[in-house]
């Protein structure tokens, strides 16, 4: 037998004996060749294969025909049963083509490829028999049935695409459930009946919202409410699943009928707030509109066991929830003692059809799945899929057939399904689950509806979509198709259903008149408590006894047993070494091994993720160790004691966007841990800008959800150009306010060590912005004697250590530059002009300040930055020195500039020359 029959045999079984895919045929190529020399090197199936098709393909040699029998032999002609085979193979792979996928029936192909004459068939093969391969069960089947099972199967309200998966296993695994088109009968007549109260109520409710509070937005789920009897099932089937927790990310569209619908919220609360004078209880931020708020819930499922929901608020950036929802999920894991398995939380993200395709932290979060810091299990994505972004149509909005296209990375299932179709609808998403828990990998399931509105209640689509939204106009509602298909069945009638309605909506007409009521008792809203933080310059313990410190250190520095240490981690380990036994000063990359190890000795985990973070971006941190001569790796900081906390340090992908939102979701539902995300350069959080902006700065105002993140960001002009100098302080700072967050440059180890420790020990969370160095970690002054570490706390402000006399003037600055300025001074010989560092640029201890300056007595006082004057904290902190000296002040540092930094050392040296010389100018 030739390698060219023998692949036709295989596809004729459909490879049941094996999980070797068709791909794989050099496989079993191999197998074959070992047979034909040593029939019992193969298992007892390979050899009945082999014979039995050694046997069939000699016949097909005399009469042109191969027999393939199962319980007789019925011949076929040998060129038509390949081409059976590959007609099922097509329908498998491109069947989602033409699926009857659009409820309104305008997206509608043709599609070549699958006419039977693509094949070499007719319409007079429709009722010979073929060998089926293993479709829906295999056997002698005709044609024509073949042609059924495979076009209800993948051509109708339920399609999938599962063929470009790797994983013949797992492809198995999707044909075996889909093929047969018996879905429809797995449904109990009860199960029938909930699918269709879950979508009466979710169009009533957005019925009884359209017609009460016209013109209001809302965001409807019309045109799309089965994703509510899809959510139902999901959270009825996660006992069955061991599922404890779900952690949820959707965007506006839905929202309010998820939150009242599925996880419960009284409905007066959501009639409460679409009044003008409505302001929540206790509000201390600025809050935020309706359908952007989180949610949490315990639900109690019909059988009576309890799953917790969690809805994370979501800002109108629609899919910047997705990385955030991933971090809370594995936050949970770790909570729920279910790090290896990951069965127990489930994330589950609603997309938009235009936004899933549109926006790239999709694909980031996507990429995420399957690695070692940032696997969650699987995440079951539900696309709500308009078939419209805004006003525009998808052939206006992606390159790509289906807005699915970037989950093929994946080579994961996608399932796609008719939104007027609620039991296939429900199928699939059920299967999906399935999936999930079975294989551990992410799964999409595309729910195609419409959207009855625009884009909000207030907009009118016929504008850009006038015959689109003639067809919406006309189309019946969900809830009445698939009562029409019960009632025709018997297993409802329509007074049951009318019945269900009545009761359900003066439900909603008495929550009404409760909240009419409530609202007016309330009194008109007044401006707003400002937020504030009363504890934020609290001093906080942060030093450590000697003995711990100690014990931590010289755990740190032991080398590994049995390693084969890479000569240069060799050396650095020995100078650490002498840094813990006080032969030399403590520098910065030590200071923050010793700030790790020290809490995490005191049981306090410690999470570090970043691009190169485990050996560092300036080859600083060496906290994971690799052997040079076998594949193996030390991390010293899991090894300082028996009873220690978990210590996690990965290197992420090259994305900040995904990996901070990440990161940021962890760091708020596991609190209690150090929790940082470190960009590569500084500059590089540019990426993560949506984030930053939308979670770190606003989330306490809008939401009150606080969070405890570190971010590192290395910052300091070195003449690397624009690039790799700035990590945009001023941008940073014009987003402070109402103690929202901390912004800090530590200039010494000694403070690098305690405010990280402060973090997570101050009792009250605040996301720190602290910006790192580069040319400093190594800097010989740049240094702390163990001293500093058993005693004192993080120092807002630093007076200089050299002057303790009055001065003419005073300089102040933040960062790097100091050690700039000190050398400089002893350069021009001024040593009694005092320099001043603020360690924390916000909240700005002015107290402190104000101490330490007059300590000097200057007539007047310099800032000195790198930054051009444009950037840096010029800005922020020019009206805060004027409210608090009456002095005058003057800048030096470099020009205003449109780019960060100048490209060229030369320049640089010139610059930097030139505002060292500003600052002590008489």
């Amino acid at each position: 037998m030739d390698k060219k029959s023998l692949s036709t045999a295989f596809r004729g079984v459909g490879s049941k004996r094996s999980s070797i895919g068709l791909e794989n045929l050099s496989l079993l190529e191999d197998y074959y060749e070992r047979w034909k020399k040593d029939p019992t090197s193969v298992s007892e199936d390979w050899n009945a294969f082999f014979e039995g098709f050694e046997f069939g393909y000699s016949e097909s040699l005399k009469n042109g025909q191969m027999e393939f029998a199962k319980k007789s032999v019925v011949p076929v002609d040998l060129k038509k049963q390949r081409a059976v085979y590959e007609l099922i193979n097509a329908y498998r792979t491109l069947g989602h083509y033409i699926a009857n996928l659009d409820p309104l029936g305008f997206n509608r192909y043709e599609f070549d490829e699958l006419k039977l004459e693509r094949f070499g068939l007719d319409q007079k093969d429709l009722d010979k028999e073929f060998d089926s391969g293993d479709l829906a069960g295999g056997g002698q089947k005709k044609l024509r049935e073949i042609l059924t099972i495979l076009k209800e199967s993948y051509c109708s309200t339920l399609a999938v695409e599962f063929m470009h998966m790797d994983s013949f296993i797992q492809r198995q695994w999707i044909a075996k459930r889909i093929e047969g088109g018996a879905f429809k009968k797995r449904f109990s007549k009860e199960h029938k009946k909930q699918i269709l109260y879950d979508l009466l109520k979710a169009e009533l409710f957005e019925a009884f919202l359209h017609t009460r509070y016209v013109g209001q937005k809302r965001f409807s789920l019309e045109g799309s409410c089965t994703f509510i009897p899809m959510m139902d099932a999901v959270i009825e089937s996660c006992p069955n699943y061991g599922i404890e927790r779900i952690v949820i990310g959707m965007a506006h569209r839905g929202r309010l009928n998820f939150v009242t619908n599925i996880l419960q919220q009284d409905y007066k609360v959501i009639f409460d707030e679409f009044s003008e004078n409505y302001v929540p209880e206790g509000v201390l931020g600025d809050g935020d509109v309706r359908y952007h708020l989180g949610f949490e819930a315990a639900l109690k499922t019909r059988s009576g066991s309890i799953v917790t929901v969690g809805l994370a608020p979501n800002p109108s950036h629609l899919e910047a929830v997705n990385p955030v929802v991933e971090g809370k999920a594995r936050a949970w894991e770790r909570r729920l003692l279910d790090t290896e398995k990951r069965k127990k939380v489930l994330p589950v993200l609603v997309h938009g059809d235009a936004s899933f395709m549109g926006q790239g932290v999709v694909q980031e979060t996507l990429n995420l799945s399957r690695l070692e810091g940032y696997k969650t299990g699987g995440t079951l994505h539900i696309i709500i899929n308009n078939q419209i972004g805004f006003t525009t149509v998808p052939q206006d909005g992606r390159s790509t057939h289906h807005c699915t296209a970037v989950a093929l990375m994946l080579a994961v299932p996608i399932f796609h399904v008719n939104g007027d179709d609620p039991l296939a609808a429900v199928f699939a998403v059920l299967m999906a689950l399935e999936y999930r828990q079975v294989f551990g990998q992410d799964v999409v399931v595309d729910l195609i509806g419409y959207r009855r509105y625009g884009h909000n209640e207030g907009d009118e689509p016929s504008f850009t979509q006038p015959l689109l939204y003639k067809a919406i106009a006309q189309h019946p509602n969900i809830s009445d198709v698939f009562l029409d298909q019960l009632i025709k069945t018997g297993e409802m009638t329509r007074e049951e259903a009318n019945a269900y309605r009545k009761i359900f909506v003066a439900e909603l007409n008495q929550k009404m008149e409760e909240s009419k009521a409530w609202i007016k008792t309330e009194q008109p809203p007044t401006l707003r408590q400002r937020m504030s933080c009363p504890r934020i310059f609290d001093p906080v313990k942060t030093a450590v006894s000697l003995e711990e410190l100690l014990y931590v250190g010289r755990s740190l520095v032991k080398e590994p047993p049995e390693f084969n240490l890479n000569p240069k981690v060799r050396r650095i380990l020995a100078e650490r070494k002498e840094m813990i036994e006080g032969k030399r000063p403590i520098l910065l990359p030590f200071a923050e091994t010793l700030a790790f190890g020290t809490l995490l000795y005191e049981g306090i985990p410690v999470r570090l993720s970043g691009q190169d973070s485990r050996r560092g971006t300036f080859s600083q941190r060496h906290a994971v160790l690799y052997d040079t001569k076998v594949a193996k790796k030390y991390i010293p900081l899991e090894h300082i004691h028996p009873n220690q906390a978990i210590f996690c340090i990965y290197n992420s992908p090259l994305s900040e966007y995904a990996v901070l939102g990440f990161d940021y979701g962890y760091s708020l539902d596991y609190p209690e841990a150090l929790i940082i995300w470190e960009a590569q350069y500084g500059d590089f959080a540019n990426g993560a800008q949506v984030i930053i902006d939308l979670y770190l700065v606003s989330a306490e105002s809008k939401w009150g959800v606080t969070s405890n993140i570190v971010l590192l960001l290395p910052h300091g002009y070195e003449g690397q150009g624009p690039e790799h100098s700035s990590a945009r302080v001023e941008r940073f700072l014009q987003a402070c306010a109402e103690d929202n967050m901390v912004v800090a440059h530590c200039t010494t180890p000694a403070n690098y060590f305690h405010v990280l420790r402060r973090q997570v020990l101050r009792g009250f969370s605040k996301p720190l912005v602290l910006f790192t160095h580069k040319s400093l970690l190594r800097h010989p002054q740049c240094s702390s004697e163990i001293t500093d570490f058993v005693q004192g706390s993080f120092e807002e402000v630093l007076p200089d250590p050299q002057v303790n006399q009055p001065a003419p003037k005073a300089i102040l600055c933040c960062g790097k530059v100091y050690y700039d300025l000190v050398e400089f001074r002893k350069s021009i010989g001024k040593p009694d002009i005092p320099i001043i560092r603020i360690e924390q640029l916000y909240p700005l201890h002015e107290k402190k300040l104000k101490e330490i300056v007059l300590r000097y007595q200057p007539r007047s006082l310099v800032w000195c930055q790198e930054e051009p004057k444009n950037m840096g904290a010029w800005s922020y902190i020019l009206p805060r020195l004027q409210e608090i000296f009456s002095l005058p002040i003057s800048y030096a540092g470099r020009e205003a500039s449109a780019s960060t930094a100048t490209g060229t050392m030369a320049y640089h040296r010139i610059e930097q020359q030139k505002l060292l010389s500003d600052a002590f100018e008489e």
